[in-house]
């Protein structure tokens, strides 16, 4: 590793990366809390394995070709000055090949390991936003197949597109999502939505009229404590978004002064007590407008939470935090009255309000920083346009719609048109754990004998 100077850097830079990876963890069991707390007693196994399931599907097929993915396609292919594939050279995706020096034990290489783990641990977060949307009714394998798609593909391809320090959206666009509100909350609202109108509602969540009916969540204890995991999670997750230590010859004097700082992931300063100062007034906004505008809700005031720090994700490495708290705030006012729009309108049944949380305000969230960022740089490196209102309106329909909402729908239709992508009305009637009768018929039959005992 060169001189001690350097040996130091590199080792505080692996162990960074190792914490945030740690911490991050927390989100997935928090999501798992919150999906069972939402779910009925009778799917409550379902759920937890159908989520528990995408920590070694994503992880296998993310080793294999994900992370390749990821370094592959920052120019598009073929988008930005006609460059395609980045395959060779010092940062070419052909040394991430699972089979290359770099993807195992290397004594020499203390940073490839733990910054896979870290973007890793965001492909787990991106399938679980899609997992709570579906519950109740949707098979597990369909759902592992939409967890494989959007974990280990089409989120690492937005990723590179707008999140690589070289990505053509944020060169030709001037596209700034520092903290993912796009990159991994709209793509993952996104393809919620898509797979949600093909795999329809839960029955009897809308009457014969079209009425929607309220689905409680069964134990509203394990959604509060799921939620706080997320949060407690998200600030690793902050973290992870962040090169810890960067000296100013590696960016070649493009940042001011002579002093090594931390950066964004487009390499641009920033440090962990702004974002500090910004995520937990995010947070705070998001809490007491949820709290106001549901009137109490117990669900959506936690979600609120949740939803205001996504929103002020994609500046929050620029505002003040004052303008965070507010941003925070008017995210979940907006995310929430589309919600129930959108449900009485198109008979949407989103289990957990993913979408909303999510997806609109990933898109809000976009919007706002175009506007309120408008002419800072996007990049240290020259020639790369500055964030603009117009460049992130058009990164957010790349997200929420191309990239997410569109592979959604189309992989749900597929899996449909196979029969693969809802369980049968008797296994959903009865429960999804249901595991004594061995046939649909057997499931039909128990099901008329149970309603005849009710009647």
């Amino acid at each position: 590793m060169g001189d001690n100077v350097t040996a130091l850097t590199t080792i505080f830079t692996e162990f960074y990366y190792w914490v945030t990876v740690v911490i991050m963890f927390l989100i997935h069991v928090g999501f798992c809390m919150y999906e069972v707390g939402v779910s009925r007693r009778r799917n409550h196994l379902h759920t937890l394995m159908k989520n528990t399931m995408v920590i070694p599907l994503v992880t296998i097929t993310f080793f294999f070709f994900g992370w390749w993915i990821y370094w592959a396609f920052p120019n598009g292919p073929f988008i930005y000055e006609g460059k395609g594939l980045i395959l060779d050279g010092v940062t070419g995706a052909n040394q991430y090949l699972p089979w290359a020096e770099k993807m195992g034990t290397n004594l020499s290489d203390h940073i490839t390991g733990v910054f896979w783990a870290a973007f890793l641990l965001f492909s787990w977060t991106v399938a679980s936003i899609v997992s709570g949307s579906l519950i109740e009714r949707v098979k597990s394998g369909a759902f592992w197949v939409i967890a494989v798609m959007i974990g280990s593909v089409t989120w690492i391809i937005d990723a590179a597109w707008g999140w690589h320090f070289d990505g053509w959206m944020v060169k030709l666009l001037g596209y700034h999502d520092a903290y993912a509100s796009g990159v991994i909350h709209a793509i993952g609202g996104g393809t919620a939505l898509g797979v949600l109108i093909v795999l329809g509602p839960r029955l009897g969540r809308f009457a014969a009229d079209g009425t929607p009916r309220v689905f409680v969540p069964q134990n509203p204890w394990l959604v509060t404590i799921g939620l706080f995991l997320i949060y407690t999670g998200f600030w690793g997750f902050y973290a992870a978004c962040n090169v810890p230590i960067i000296s100013p010859e590696t960016l070649a004097g493009q940042i001011t002064g002579t002093t090594w700082t931390a950066t964004t992931i487009y390499l641009t300063p920033t440090t962990l007590s702004a974002i500090t100062f910004n995520f937990l007034m995010s947070l705070s906004g998001g809490l007491m407008v949820a709290y106001i505008i549901s009137k109490g809700d117990p669900f959506w005031t936690y979600s609120g939470g949740l939803a205001g720090i996504i929103t002020a994700s994609a500046g929050n490495d620029l505002y003040h935090p004052i303008q965070a708290f507010f941003i925070g705030g008017i995210g979940i006012f907006i995310a929430y009255k589309l919600h129930y729009w959108v449900e009485r309108t198109f008979k949407i049944d989103d289990a957990v309000g993913a979408v909303a949380v999510h997806g609109y305000c990933g898109v809000i969230g976009l919007i706002l920083a175009g506007f309120l960022l408008w002419g800072y740089p996007s990049s240290p490196y020259e020639g790369y346009a500055t964030v603009n209102p117009l460049g992130n309106t058009i990164g957010a329909v790349i997200m929420f719609f191309v990239l997410g909402f569109v592979p959604g729908w189309v992989m749900a239709k597929i899996l449909d048109s196979f029969d693969m992508l809802r369980v049968p009305r008797a296994v959903e009637l009865m429960g999804l754990d249901f595991r004594t009768l061995t046939d649909e018929q057997n499931a039909r039959d128990e099901v008329i004998r149970i309603e005849k005992a009710m009647a």
